[in-house]
């Protein structure tokens, strides 16, 4: 069986709809989805999503493609993008999962250093019983709580706890014994969204990224399509539109100056550009969120 053609391509299990623009994270606790599907989360995979599950405590049944392993709170499970994985939760399990776009793990882990790369595989982390699952649980809870409320500094406090727990779980060592084989197509389309993170503002054609790649633009779109249900084009803009958005809403940039900083010629073509992505100009998108944080 062909796991990655045939398992469900999900933002978040159970959701078709696109991840919202303006958020780079999910965090919610383990019962607050798994209780809807019968504490079972069949096998699904996730475009440009890096998933953390954290164990507090009671068992599960961990799928990663074609292997299937239990374990015993405390402890942690990363899901690289693209990777096939599902739960079967004991109903007494408590924890957490968080979602992470690229965008934000790159961020991450560039500013944490090279031994901070995100892992390229399934990694599991079995944790003994004290500080450091104490201090993971703790990174998950107040993460958990800033990610749920709209207290000031939402924003900054969300990224600074995870911050520390992805800093904590790097410096665990993972059980590596389940690592599924990475196929030729899975590392390009990587490769492809670390391209996308770092020339996304200089606006390159698609040809660009096939070329650097080695690939056509008929094999890249290929792949895109199986592994996000998306074009290049579309992965380009969606980038694109993401930064614009967080811009818009977190800082206090001028239309024009987000513009520049996107690399756009002239505001006329950001606003064009915005308007077809969010369905209204960057201005009334800025006063529609001004409003709904005041009211």
């Amino acid at each position: 069986m062909n796991y990655f053609e045939h398992a469900p391509l999900f933002q978040l299990y159970g959701e078709q709809t696109d991840w919202p623009l303006a958020e780079m994270l999910h965090c919610e606790t383990i019962a607050s989805r798994s209780r809807l599907h019968h504490w079972h989360i069949r096998p699904h995979r996730h475009a440009g999503l890096y998933q953390i599950l954290y164990l507090h405590r009671g068992q599960a049944i961990v799928s990663l493609d074609e292997t299937r392993s239990a374990i015993q709170g405390p402890a942690a499970v990363e899901i690289p993008q693209a990777y096939v994985h599902g739960f079967e939760f004991d109903t007494d399990c408590t924890g957490y999962v968080i979602t992470i776009t690229n965008a934000l793990l790159t961020r991450l882990a560039l500013r944490l250093g090279p031994t901070a790369a995100p892992a390229r595989h399934p990694a599991r982390h079995p944790l003994s019983i004290g500080q450091h699952s104490n201090d993971l649980h703790e990174a998950c809870a107040q993460l958990n709580t800033q990610y749920a409320a709209r207290h000031p500094y939402r924003e900054a406090q969300i990224e600074a706890w995870l911050t520390l727990l992805y800093a904590r779980l790097r410096s665990q060592p993972g059980n590596t014994e389940h690592q599924p084989q990475t196929t030729k197509g899975l590392r390009h389309y990587t490769r492809f969204n670390e391209l996308l993170e770092q020339a996304h503002k200089r606006h390159h054609a698609v040809a660009w990224y096939a070329q650097r790649l080695g690939l056509s633009t008929t094999h890249l779109n290929l792949l895109t399509r199986t592994h996000a249900n998306k074009t290049p084009l579309q992965l380009i803009h969606q980038r694109l539109a993401l930064e614009a958005t967080r811009s818009l809403i977190y800082t206090t940039m001028t239309i024009q100056e987000i513009s520049d900083d996107l690399g756009f010629s002239e505001p006329a073509h950001f606003t064009r550009f915005f308007r077809k992505t969010a369905g209204q100009s960057p201005r009334d998108f800025r006063l529609h969120i001004i409003h709904a944080i005041g009211s």
